[in-house]
């Protein structure tokens, strides 16, 4: 099975949910999270949400459904950064 990543954004106050700023496979993936590592952004590893975004269209908001695990996601970002 072929690594997937993605990327997502949130301005507060300018937009209402995140949105996906990059995805991919393979060597694209790899590149998503040499970038992250790059500039010191968490990475949280989920599968089932990985699947869930790759199927949301680039520079689009996430769907309401995928809001909980989203905010996971944020949660466990912001707990890494106070670190």
């Amino acid at each position: 099975m072929k690594q997937k990543a993605a990327a997502l954004s949130y301005e507060r106050g300018k937009a209402n949910a995140p949105k996906v700023t990059a995805k991919g496979e393979g060597i694209t993936a790899q590149n998503i999270i040499k970038i992250a590592k790059l500039h010191d952004i968490p990475i949280k590893k989920d599968e089932d949400l990985i699947e869930l975004l790759s199927k949301v269209e680039l520079d689009q908001e996430i769907p309401p459904e995928m809001y909980k695990a989203v905010a996971e996601v944020f949660s466990f970002i912001y707990k890494m950064s106070k670190k």
